[in-house]
């Protein structure tokens, strides 16, 4: 298993996009400059070899890999043609999801606005990376897409202020929230219908939030099927935008390091369409957040 930081192709090593990926089943850090990778083991021998590992060294770890990029020889370098991408953080301690947090997608279920958020959880073998397939259950046929922003959190955070509370998001992402739509309705609670195994597309890479504006607000959030695009809207939409979802949340619960906030979806998911549109074997979904990336994944069956 190995780590990218994935860089702009201009020469500052100040903006920076975090993948992990593997390679010869060995845990890595990189960086991406255009199309190779600086392999940061060979760079930077001492540095940790994955994402959550380098997130708990704070600002002296980004500092010594940047360094390390700064100072990396051709023979630091690898192609990046034929990456296998894994999940940005495979094994966070807390996957906290947002429900109904953009006011269209709340009415077109039916729902009140919200006037506090509905967090429910996740579990980490729901995951799929960029790349990999999305699994369809041999159970339901009603498989759902939802385009998501997610922040990870770099710093343990418990009774934040708004205020503050961007100060503790590391970066940011995307993710696929595949939802089982007759599974998630047979309880008053949603969480099984979203932790099916390999239902959740979540990457490719982590953006440093000096890439964003801050909070990742005002960014275009897109879901295309096949090319067709099925959602469209901007994170500015949310109700809880992330400064205020660190608050609420880390007055009941601490944050720590590599925790994830999966922030919801806007209007346009296949559930409430006339008729329903849900994802099957042979698609490809895309996720498509502005200056964060696209997180892409075909869909297959359950075998």
């Amino acid at each position: 298993m190995t780590v990218i930081l994935v860089i702009s192709t201009e020469k500052s090593v100040d903006i920076m996009k975090i993948v992990n990926f593997e390679h010869q089943g060995s845990g890595r850090l990189g960086v991406v400059e255009g199309d190779s990778i600086i392999d940061l083991k060979l760079a930077a021998p001492d540095l940790p070899g994955d994402l959550l590992a380098l997130i708990n060294l704070g600002d002296a770890g980004m500092a010594a890999a940047k360094k390390a990029v700064a100072g990396a020889k051709a023979e630091h370098k690898r192609p990046l043609a034929g990456l296998k991408y894994l999940v940005p953080i495979p094994r966070p301690g807390k996957i906290l999801c947002l429900g109904l947090n953009y006011a269209d997608h709340a009415a077109e279920g039916g729902h009140q606005k919200p006037t506090y958020p509905s967090f429910f959880m996740r579990c980490t073998t729901s995951f799929a990376a960029h790349g990999e397939p999305m699994i369809r259950p041999k159970v339901s046929d009603k498989f759902d897409y939802e385009a998501e922003l997610v922040a990870i959190v770099g710093k343990r955070a418990h009774h934040v202020k708004k205020a503050d509370a961007l100060q503790y998001i590391a970066g940011y992402t995307c993710f696929n929230e595949g939802s089982i739509r007759d599974y998630q309705r047979k309880t008053a609670q949603w969480t099984i219908g979203k932790n099916f195994d390999s239902t959740g597309g979540f990457g490719p890479w982590m953006v440093t939030p000096d890439e964003l504006p801050p909070g990742g607000s005002n960014l275009s959030i897109r879901c295309r099927l096949n090319g067709q695009v099925l959602q469209d809207a901007n994170t500015s939409d949310m109700l809880f935008p992330v400064d205020e979802t660190v608050e609420l949340a880390s007055e009941c619960l601490t944050l720590e390091p590599g925790d994830l906030l999966v922030m919801g979806t806007p209007s346009g998911v296949g559930w409430a369409r006339k008729p329903p549109i849900f994802m099957k074997d042979g698609d490809v979904c895309e996720i498509d957040i502005e200056k964060i990336g696209v997180l892409r994944n075909p869909i297959k069956d359950e075998k």
